[in-house]
């Protein structure tokens, strides 16, 4: 029987908060050494459903220009695309000098949902699971810096958030068949998992796992670990100066009665209409004695 973990409060917001805004200054200097040195880093987010994958790309991206660190969350192929060598839609989105790549699922849902759901056929699985480590070698020693993720969350954890996700309108659309599916599967998805692993937990990649039951030190311990693995150092930014605002040459602005403008709805608003503040029952402070993922 799996041995339970002890029980330990949620982070506390503040600390989180805190900690949370040092960690994305910091991913902005990152960003900036990213930009001057040409480096491409891809960062691989997996894990099972409601783990915590989102949640974290959102804090990791917040404070990032979107031209530099772009968010990669393919469709379900297409016709064409199933056609072609597995591998082949995710490199053209692999990054060019400058840039940062966080894929919200990746080629490794050949290893995962496709393998338990019966997407691919046993000798795709197994094709893809020989492939993959080559794969990932040729991105590395190209010098990609690529970086692997597993979010972990318990049995018990993730079915408490489908439970929340199932009457939460902020959450309700992250709900879908799949993920009802993945309820009954479980098992099949953590044999997946530990098979995939066995095959591409190599030297030149390995996999990080994130214990993802409390999602605040989850993406607390994720982002530093990733800062502390990209060898990255300040840059110099240019000295920048606001110059003079030039004397009018003239200019009138148009009549305001020639524009189309959005009614000032919020001047109507009062302190009665405030409504109660939206709470992530996800995120909450509560707490957890879970057994550890399968």
């Amino acid at each position: 029987m799996a041995k339970k973990h002890p029980r330990h409060p949620r982070m506390d917001r503040a600390l989180y908060e805190s900690e949370l805004l040092r960690l994305q200054a910091r991913l902005v200097q990152m960003q900036e050494w990213v930009t001057a040195t040409g480096a491409r880093i891809v960062v691989v987010f997996e894990g099972r459903d409601a783990a915590g994958k989102g949640g974290a790309i959102k804090r990791i991206t917040e404070y990032l220009n979107p031209r530099v660190a772009r968010v990669v969350a393919l469709p379900a192929p297409t016709e064409r695309e199933r056609t072609q060598w597995y591998f082949q839609r995710y490199i053209a989105h692999l990054p060019a000098a400058g840039e940062i790549c966080l894929f919200d699922r990746s080629w490794y849902n050949r290893g995962g949902v496709e393998h338990v759901m019966g997407y691919c056929t046993p000798q795709e699985h197994r094709r893809f699971l020989q492939q993959c480590p080559v794969f990932e070698r040729m991105l590395v020693d190209d010098g990609i810096l690529l970086r692997k993720y597993w979010f972990s969350v318990s049995r018990k954890e993730q079915y408490k958030r489908f439970e929340s996700r199932m009457t939460d309108p902020m959450r309700r659309w992250k709900l879908s068949p799949m993920d009802m599916e993945s309820i009954t599967r479980w098992e099949d998805y953590s044999r997946a998992k530990d098979e995939m692993f066995v095959h591409t937990d190599i030297d030149a990649a390995r996999w990080h796992v994130v214990e993802a039951v409390d999602k605040r030190k989850a993406r607390i311990n994720m982002i530093h670990h990733l800062l502390s693995s990209i060898p990255y150092s300040g840059v110099e930014r240019p000295s920048l100066a606001l110059p003079s605002r030039p004397a009018s040459n003239g200019y009138q602005r148009m009549e305001r009665s020639l524009q189309l403008e959005v009614p000032d709805y919020a001047g109507t608003l009062s302190a009665a209409d405030a409504r109660n503040r939206y709470v992530d029952l996800e995120d909450e402070g509560r707490q957890v004695q879970e057994e550890p993922e399968e």
